[in-house]
């Protein structure tokens, strides 16, 4: 164990009525920065169809998640040295300045580089939150207010999609970035008369050269895993100067680190049995998340038969299960002020929700998905406050923004990684079912078919578009397209129960990990007026 489970943790800088104000703002900055994601996925059909620059779609996501990723931990190692509020403040500005150039994009590349910018800003709005909550409470009470802070997450990734449609058939596409700017300035506001200056105790050395090599490091992997099985294949040169040189990068990251008199994130971290864990325990739920719900609405939609809209609404009885499990959970921990065993219980219904993603086939009712949804939703949501809580009780009040950025930062990893991986696995297994299931009647009409992708189904004009293809054929043609259109299905589903299979590889791995995270009782107030 590290010696820094031992250290005393110093009294929290934010106290009386003002602790509910910040609150409030930390949770308005949630709420809206994590919304801006579902608000633009929904708009992005029609942004496309604006700007003309379908073969660009994922790098309007791709350069918002690295550019916040790569900044989150550098911003977590500053704000344990300058305090929270400068950097708030800076990352208010740059999303609002980097979401009105959005806005006013013409081209594809435009926006892409305005979104690059606005995740810069990103950065700081998922590193600060959990960090400033550890201002505001003990760990004790941080249970409680970590669930909260899941049910924020949960409830504006149930508004965001359908706010995001409103507002882009009322309006504009444009008005999806702009309606950050009122909420940003708000938030400004907020951040100005709730947070506290902080200064620094001691003289502190910025590591700028760790900062620099650990975004040279980290760039050139998550372009790697961008293009990876789409761009390029996996094995390809390309690909593989990608992986080499950014691995060659960080492992010169960590040397450097380890003699850095003030290391942007020092090796000592990974000491702490309860950080590494945590660590760990947050990449396998991630990837246990992901695997099974990325490619989700293109299984409610592909193969149940609704449309974009309804299976938005099938996918929101899981978020308020996440909820649930947030809130619940973080009330659990404040109660008992344990959480081993509720990482248990919440990791064995990730793998009971997994498992049933598992049972669903062709003939599935969109019921069942809800209700299969439900119970992965609930184990999800009450593990991942469990550890941000078990993390920060475990390193004194001065290192809060340094672990807290860190887990967002491997968080975030996962969501990069998982992407290309699992849509490899996808279109793999898509591929190869359609190719032996394909009619024998339809062997001839091969290599026309051979633009067919497991998004074939997913709108009215794509399914319009395959049908013209039989039109000339008549009565024939028509039974050969609904053949296909069974043949589709068929491979989609399988292809989508090979993503929920390694989805429960990793759920099992993540319920095992559990039983290997330590426990420290959370420390309450009396604590540390005991210690002082």
């Amino acid at each position: 164990m590290s010696t820094y489970s031992s250290a005393v943790q110093t009294t929290n800088r934010i106290t009386g009525s003002r602790k509910w104000w910040a609150l409030a703002t930390v949770l308005l900055t949630m709420f809206f920065s994590s919304m801006d994601q579902t608000v633009v996925s929904t708009a992005m059909p029609t942004i496309i169809g604006d700007l003309k620059g379908f073969s660009l779609y994922a790098w309007v996501f791709s350069a918002y998640m690295m550019a916040s990723s790569i900044t989150v931990p550098i911003y977590g190692k500053l704000s344990d040295v300058f305090g929270r509020k400068p950097f708030y403040l800076f990352g208010l500005t740059v999303f609002g300045i980097g979401s009105a150039i959005s806005g006013q994009s013409h081209t594809m590349m435009e926006l892409i580089l305005a979104r690059a910018f606005q995740g810069i800003g990103a950065g700081a709005m998922m590193s600060m939150p959990r960090a400033t909550v550890g201002d505001i409470f003990d760990p004790k009470e941080r249970g409680r207010w970590m669930g909260v802070m899941g049910a924020v997450f949960g409830v504006s990734s149930i508004i965001g999609p359908s706010l995001g449609g409103w507002i882009t058939d009322t309006f504009s596409w444009r008005w999806v970035f702009y309606i950050n700017l009122p909420f940003a300035l708000l938030a400004i506001l907020g951040v100005l008369f709730t947070l506290p200056k902080v200064r620094a105790e001691h003289r502190v050395k910025v590591d700028w050269l760790g900062s620099v090599l650990l975004v040279i490091g980290l760039l050139p992997i998550l372009l790697g895993f961008t293009w990876a099985g789409s761009k390029y294949a996996w094995t390809s040169p390309v690909e593989i100067i990608l992986f080499a040189g950014g691995a060659l990068f960080l492992v010169i990251f960590l040397i450097w680190e380890r003699r850095a008199e003030d290391a942007l994130l020092s090796p000592t971290l990974f000491k702490n049995r309860i950080f590494s864990m945590s660590l760990i325990l947050g990449v396998l739920v991630g990837m246990a998340m992901f695997g099974s719900l990325m490619f989700l609405p293109v299984y409610v939609q592909g193969v149940v038969g609704l449309n974009a809209q309804d299976s938005g609404w099938v996918m929101a009885p899981m978020m308020l299960s996440f909820i649930v499990g947030s809130i619940v959970s973080g009330q659990v921990m404040t109660r008992t002020g344990r959480y081993r065993v509720l990482a248990w219980v919440s990791g064995a219904i990730i793998v009971v929700g997994s498992i049933l993603l598992n049972q669903m086939n062709l003939y599935t009712h969109w019921s069942t998905v809800v209700i299969n949804m439900i119970v992965l939703g609930l184990g999800i949501g009450s593990l991942m406050p469990l550890l941000n809580v078990a993390v920060q009780n475990a390193f004194p009040y001065s290192m809060m923004g340094t672990v807290n950025s860190t887990q967002q930062f491997v968080s975030s990893l996962s969501g990069v990684i998982a992407s290309p991986i699992f849509g490899s696995i996808l279109d793999k297994s898509f591929s190869a079912k359609f190719k032996q299931s394909l009619p024998t009647d339809l062997h001839s009409l091969s290599s026309q078919l051979s633009s067919i992708n497991p998004q074939s189904l997913l709108t009215v004009q794509a399914q319009k578009a395959i049908a013209v293809k039989f039109a000339p054929y008549g009565s024939v043609g028509q039974a050969l397209y609904r053949q296909l259109l069974h043949t589709i299905k068929l491979s989609l589903t399988f292809g989508i129960q090979h993503l929920f299979a390694v989805g429960l590889i990793f759920a099992i791995l993540c319920f095992i990990g559990t039983f290997f995270l330590p426990e420290t009782k959370l420390k309450s107030k009396e604590y540390f007026e005991e210690k002082n």
